[in-house]
C-alpha cells in the first residue's frame, strides 16, 4: 500500500511537472507570436497586433532580467541586514527602508530624470532607467522574504552543522539555502507577479511596453474599453504562466523536502 501512494504521489508531481512545461513553452511562444492570435481579433484590436506583440517583449524582458536581478539583490540585502557587523547591517537595512517606503513611480523618475542632473555621466536610456529602478525595488522587497526565510530555519539546525564541522558559509549554502528557498518561494513569485504588472510604471518615461501600446492606440482609436480589457488580458495570461510554472516548482521542492 505505501508504495502505491508514492507511486501515486510521483504520478501527480509528473503530471504537474509536464503541465509547468507546456505552460512555460506556451508562454514563450505567446511571447514571440502574440501578433498571430491578437490579429483576428476586430479592430482596433487586429489591425494594431505587431504593436501589442512589441509592447508584450518588452513588458516580459524587464520583468525577466529586473526579476533575475532583483533575485540576487534580495539575497545580497537578506545576507547583510541579517549580518551581525554594524557597519554592514545599517546601511542595508536603510536602503530597504528607503526602496520599500517610497513609490515605484517616483524611483523610476528619479533613476530617469534625477540620477543624471546629479551625476551626468549616470545618464541612462528609458528602458535601462526602468530596468534598473524595477530591480532595485523588487531586490528591496526580495530581501525581506529571503531573510524572513533564513530567520525561520531553527538555530540548532545552524548549530549541529557547525559542530559536524561545517564552516559558517558550507552551512549557509548546504543546509540554511536550501530549506530557505523552500519557504521563501510563495513570496517571491508573489513579488515576481507584481514586478510584472508594475512594470507598466515604465511607461511614464517613455518605454514602450504593453500599457503605453495600449494607451497610444487607445488614444488614436477613441476605443478605450476593448484595448484596456485586451491589455488586461494580456497581463493575465503573463501572470497566471508565471503562477502555473512557480507552483509546479514549489509542490517539487515541498516533495523533495518531505522525501528528506
Amino acid at each position: 500500500m505505501a508504495s502505491t501512494a508514492i507511486t501515486r504521489a510521483d504520478s501527480r508531481f509528473v503530471e504537474k511537472d509536464r503541465l509547468a512545461v507546456a505552460a512555460s513553452l506556451f508562454l514563450l511562444l505567446f511571447l514571440l507570436f502574440s501578433a498571430v492570435p491578437l490579429s483576428l481579433l476586430p479592430d482596433p484590436i487586429g489591425n494594431n497586433a505587431p504593436q501589442f506583440e512589441e509592447g508584450v517583449r518588452t513588458t516580459v524582458l524587464l520583468t525577466f532580467f529586473s526579476g533575475a536581478g532583483g533575485l540576487l539583490i534580495g539575497v545580497a540585502l537578506a545576507l547583510a541586514t541579517g549580518s551581525n557587523r554594524r557597519w554592514l547591517r545599517a546601511p542595508a537595512r536603510m536602503l530597504v527602508a528607503v526602496l520599500r517606503g517610497t513609490p515605484l513611480l517616483v524611483q523610476i523618475l528619479f533613476v530617469y530624470l534625477g540620477l543624471p542632473s546629479l551625476v551626468p555621466s549616470l545618464t541612462l536610456s528609458a528602458f535601462a532607467s526602468a530596468l534598473l529602478a524595477l530591480t532595485l525595488n523588487v531586490g528591496a522587497y526580495n530581501g525581506e522574504v529571503i531573510r524572513g526565510a533564513l530567520a525561520a530555519i531553527p538555530i540548532g539546525q545552524t548549530e549541529a552543522a557547525l559542530a559536524l564541522g561545517l564552516r559558517a558559509g558550507q552551512t549557509l549554502l548546504l543546509v540554511k539555502a536550501p530549506q530557505a528557498l523552500r519557504l521563501a518561494m510563495p513570496g517571491l513569485v508573489n513579488n515576481l507577479i507584481a514586478l510584472a504588472k508594475d512594470s507598466s510604471l515604465a511607461y511614464t518615461i517613455g518605454v514602450v511596453e504593453l500599457t503605453n501600446v495600449g494607451n497610444r492606440i487607445a488614444s488614436s482609436s477613441f476605443l478605450p474599453v476593448p484595448i484596456l480589457l485586451t491589455t488586461a488580458a494580456v497581463y493575465f495570461v503573463i501572470t497566471a504562466m508565471i503562477a502555473w510554472t512557480a507552483g509546479a516548482l514549489d509542490d517539487r521542492l515541498s516533495s523533495r523536502v518531505a522525501a528528506r
